[in-house]
Order: structure tokens, then C-alpha cells, then sequence
């Protein structure tokens, strides 16, 4: 496997440097979400669930928490969140006890069509018809076999939702798990996860937007968007020689919202064997979904590389892949690249790839103000899937909010893939300070899903890269195939409004190799710039390139950040 390290010296990843890190994670059994390994969320969607004639109350579907997780108090939700701080640090000052799961065979071996078979009934929904947000909840089982705990804040004291088979309609061949839980204790179920409902498209229907579900996996969408990104809590070890650690939320609190807000809050506690945590996430249903995250973490053992504000999603070939893909589909991804905006104001864009083996790369930085993983290509025509609406995937951008997060840097796996049923793409802030025994980290950052692009951006964006064989039409003793025409059209900001007879340049960096016949011109829409230039790369070596626009020596786009390794022809 190859890992680069891209160091951003006054805005140009310059230094490259390669290590070795273990190709593949296998992911734990309660549900953890390997990215080379695991489904894509598209394909675990449970959504739309039957109602039925009657369902338990919110009242008889909840239990007073007498099970030592918090003594009983008048809480305040500053107040718990507190709580569950304390409980976070005090967890990782012994050592890490690796949850039993208390489900039947027939719950942890179910199949995935059983899974989905198994609905919530509408009418079950927690604050149903007393608030715009409404819960609905997962049934144990599947890939889902250690369940969590979830509460619910009311009145000042703390209420855990009790498993109730009454939820749930059991549908096709899912009659016999009915049988299977009704004989069982409560207490030994529990929930997979749950699901967050709002009106978000119309007034009319709640529509699901964020989802808990899997190790320390959410996902979540905006207005007109379909679900494809994921976020994580943490990343731990993530491409290192040791294999991947999947820390997993145990513990939910819910807190009931204002029965007009459009804004919730939720409390998770995460366990691992190096790390635990508490994290609160301040909740905005809008056009744009919201999240505040305020994540303390505690480290029970060192950790090799703390991943922070981790996303995952999946990119099988698009506009920039070399291999072809015998798919009537022209692109098929949930992401087309990685956005950076660094502390010095730069911009920075990665296209991202399908590679025939690990790549890791990082850019680097101080506390940068965000980055994120983006959908740009929102054309139907670019995908032609009727079914799973490519287009309508959202962006997912972090912010980061107040506090030193120091020297350190964006890390982008790319993990080869042969099928779009896999996250294969990951990116997060790895810090260089050491994360050691019984360190504390204190990280506040904001999560917006986006349609592209992100809004108040004065720079010119990339919206196409291309690449080709940079042999001459016809030729017949043509170069290697490794020589390689790159064609990167940027729109947006001041281009619009130049004429083509304004001396805009490209600046044009590589770390190895030689570039040639660089030029610049306006395309005939009159709206968009192009820059075309040829790569010839150095004894095989990748090319870390640089490519921005320039006016008078003024930027007027964002750098565009690509890696050509001759190898992945």
C-alpha cells in the first residue's frame, strides 16, 4: 500500500513521502462499518414503516433508569451531558470490557432481508403527534447484534425506552424473531439504533434525515437530498499496520425539543478498547442539516492515529478514472472529491479515485477552518441511475469551532473497489500530537450537509477533471502510456466576467516528473476556463500536482491537488 504525505507550504502540497499500512480491517461484529467491507448505506435503508391499529404509548414504552447509569436527580440536560463526561473519563481509567451480546442465533445470523423486513410502525414513533420531531427505532439483529441504550430526558429524570415487540410489524418470513422476543426480557434486547424524523420537504410528512446506526456511524440529509455519506463519532488507527479500531456509541439520551423546533439535541457515550468519549450533538432540521458536535474524548490506551470528524463514502469511477467499467452508468459515486479550507484562506480540491490499491494521502495544516467530502456533479445526465440518484447526494462539510486543533492534517483513503456496494473513501483530521494514556481532547466542529457548491466562496471552483493518453491523434510510434494529458475546467467567481483576452495564467507545480505544454483558454459558454497540460512522470514515481489560475499574480480559483501514479494504469 501506498501512503503519501502531501505538506502544505504556502498553499502547495510539496513534500511527498511513501509508508506501508495494513490494506484491510475487518470490522467488529456489533455492526462496526469497515469502509472496504461494508455496504454502502444506500443498500441498509429501513425506511418507510407500516402503521398498525394500535402501538404502546411513549409512557408505557419507557421505564425509569434504575440501572446505575445515572443516580436519580432533577437533570438538567447541561447537567447530564456532565454526567455522561464523567462517565466517559472514568471508563477509560479502567480497563476495556468488550460488550456480550444477549440476542439468540436467530437475531445475530439474520439476513439482510430479514432485517429489512422487520418495520417500525409509524404510530410507535416516540412524540408522535406532540412534537415536528419524531424517533422511530431499529430492531436488534442483522449486522446490528450488540444493541445500545436509549433514554429519553423528561420531567428532570432519566427514562430508558423499553424494547416492546408491539413496535414492530413483522413482515414475510420475520414471524418466528416475533416469537423469539416475545419470550425474552426487555432489558436484554434493546435497539440497533433509531432514526430522526421532521418535516423537512413538506408540512404534510415527517421525512427520516439523520440515522444512528452501527458502531459510531450517522448519516444524515438534507431537503431534496438522498442518503449517501456517512459521519463517524472517531476513527481510530485507521490504515496502520496494527489494523482499524471501530469505536461504537453504547448509550443514547435523547432530549425532547420545544414542540415547534426545528432543533433536538442528542448525548452518546462511545467505548473502545484505546479510547471512550462523550459527545453532544446540537441538531438543526433545515435546508441544510445542522450538527453541532462537542466531542470529549479520553484515551484508555495510546493510540497510533486518532482520526477526528471522520467521514465515509464511496466513489467507484467518474468523470477522472482511467478503468473502464462495462456499466451503461457514466459515473457511479456518493462523492467526487475532498475540499479543504486551510487556515491561510486556501482552498484546496482532491478529486478522488477508485485505486487498484491502499492510497492514504494527507494535507497538511494548523487548525484549518474546515474540509469536507463533496458531490460538485449534480447532472442526471452524468449518471443516468434512475433508481439510486446519484445527483442527489449530499456534501458533508466540517467546520471547525473555536479551540487549538495544532499542527496536523487531512487525511484521504482511497480503498480499491469493485463494486459501488462498499465505502471505500474515508477522510479526517489525524493531529500530530500524540494521543496517550489517560490524554484528554476536547474537539468542537460543526457537520452541514450541502448540495455543491458550499455558499460565500470568492474562488473560481473545479468542476471537471480529465485525463487521458497524451499521445497525438493518429500517431503511429507514440509516446508511453504514461504520458498524460490532464484537462481541469474551473467556473465561478471573477471568470465570468473576463474577457479571453485577460492574461489569466495557470500556475502549475509537480513533485516529480515534467510538465509541458500548459495552456489556458475560455470555453466557448463563456463562463468557463480551462487549463490543459501533459505529464510526463520520473522512473515511475507518483506526481503530486498543483494547478490554480492566476490574474496579474492575483489567485482566482482554488487549487486544484491531484496524485498521477504511472503504476495505476
Amino acid at each position: 500500500m501506498k501512503v503519501w504525505q502531501c505538506i502544505v507550504v504556502s498553499g502547495l502540497a510539496c513534500v511527498l513521502t511513501v509508508a506501508q499500512a495494513q490494506e484491510t480491517s475487518t470490522p467488529p461484529k456489533d455492526g462496526s462499518q469497515a469502509a472496504e467491507a461494508q455496504p454502502s448505506e444506500a443498500e441498509q435503508d429501513n425506511t418507510n414503516p407500516q402503521s398498525a391499529e394500535s402501538a404502546p404509548s411513549e409512557q408505557e414504552t419507557a421505564q425509569q433508569a434504575d440501572n446505575g447509569s445515572a443516580p436519580k436527580q432533577d437533570w438538567t440536560p447541561d447537567a447530564l451531558f456532565e454526567h455522561v463526561v464523567g462517565r466517559a473519563k472514568e471508563m477509560a481509567g479502567s480497563s476495556y470490557v468488550a460488550p456480550e451480546s444477549s440476542l439468540p442465533d436467530e437475531l445475530a445470523n439474520m439476513e439482510y432481508h430479514d432485517f429489512r423486513n422487520i418495520r417500525f410502525r409509524r404510530d410507535a414513533a416516540l412524540w408522535r403527534n406532540e412534537r415536528l420531531f419524531e424517533v422511530q427505532l431499529f430492531h436488534p439483529g442483522f449486522l446490528y447484534d450488540t444493541p445500545v441504550d436509549i433514554h429519553v430526558l423528561r420531567g428532570g429524570r432519566i427514562d430508558e425506552v423499553a424494547f416492546d415487540s408491539n413496535m414492530f410489524e413483522y413482515e414475510g418470513q420475520t414471524g418466528h424473531i416475533r416469537d423469539i422476543v416475545q419470550g425474552m426480557k426487555p432489558e436484554n434486547l434493546g435497539f440497533a439504533g433509531f432514526r430522526l424524523h421532521f418535516p423537512l420537504n413538506t408540512p404534510q410528512y415527517k421525512d427520516e434525515f439523520l440515522v444512528f446506526l452501527g458502531a459510531s456511524y450517522f448519516r444524515m440529509i438534507g431537503r431534496d437530498q438522498t442518503y449517501g455519506i456517512s459521519a463517524r463519532g472517531l476513527a481510530v488507527n485507521t490504515a496502520t499496520q496494527g489494523g482499524e479500531e471501530f469505536p461504537a456509541f453504547r448509550e443514547f439520551w435523547l432530549i425532547p425539543p420545544e414542540p415547534d423546533s426545528s432543533r433536538i439535541t442528542v448525548f452518546a457515550l462511545l467505548d473502545s478498547p484505546s479510547v471512550t468519549g462523550a459527545y453532544r450533538f446540537d441538531i438543526e432540521a433545515a435546508n441544510n442539516t445542522v450538527i453541532n458536535v462537542d466531542s470529549r474524548l479520553f484515551a484508555r490506551n495510546d493510540v497510533a492515529k486518532l482520526g477526528v470528524a471522520p467521514l465515509t463514502s464511496m466513489f467507484l469511477y467518474g468523470e477522472n478514472s482511467v478503468q473502464h467499467y462495462d456499466d451503461f452508468r457514466p459515473e457511479v459515486h456518493d462523492s467526487d472529491g475532498m475540499l479543504m479550507h486551510t487556515s491561510g484562506n486556501q482552498w484546496i480540491w482532491r478529486p478522488l479515485s477508485n485505486p487498484p490499491s491502499l492510497n492514504v494521502t494527507q494535507l497538511r495544516d494548523n487548525t484549518p477552518q474546515g474540509f469536507g467530502l463533496m458531490q460538485r456533479d449534480r447532472d442526471f445526465e452524468h449518471y443516468l441511475d434512475t433508481a439510486l440518484n446519484y445527483e442527489e447526494r449530499p456534501s458533508l462539510w466540517v467546520e471547525t469551532l473555536g479551540g487549538d486543533w495544532g499542527e496536523g492534517g487531512v487525511e484521504l483513503v482511497e480503498i480499491p473497489a469493485d463494486s459501488e456496494t462498499y465505502d471505500n473513501i474515508v477522510a479526517y483530521w489525524v493531529p500530530d500530537d500524540d494521543f496517550r494514556a489517560g490524554d484528554e481532547r476536547h474537539y468542537q466542529y460543526r457537520l452541514t450537509t450541502y448540495d455543491e457548491p458550499i455558499p460565500h466562496r470568492e474562488f473560481a471552483r473545479v468542476i471537471r477533471t480529465r485525463q487521458g493518453w497524451g499521445a497525438q491523434p493518429g500517431e503511429s510510434n507514440g509516446p508511453p502510456r504514461s504520458l498524460r494529458r490532464f484537462v481541469v475546467d474551473f467556473k465561478g467567481g471573477e471568470l465570468p466576467s473576463l474577457s479571453a483576452s485577460q492574461p489569466v495564467e495557470a500556475q502549475l507545480t509537480t513533485s516529480k516528473g515534467e510538465t509541458s505544454e500548459l495552456h489556458v483558454r475560455k470555453m466557448p459558454d463563456g463562463e468557463t476556463w480551462r487549463a490543459m497540460f501533459k505529464l510526463s512522470p520520473q522512473d515511475d514515481e507518483p506526481a503530486d500536482m498543483q494547478l490554480k489560475l492566476t490574474l496579474r499574480g492575483k489567485p482566482l480559483t482554488e487549487t486544484w491537488s491531484y496524485i498521477w501514479d504511472p503504476n495505476d494504469l
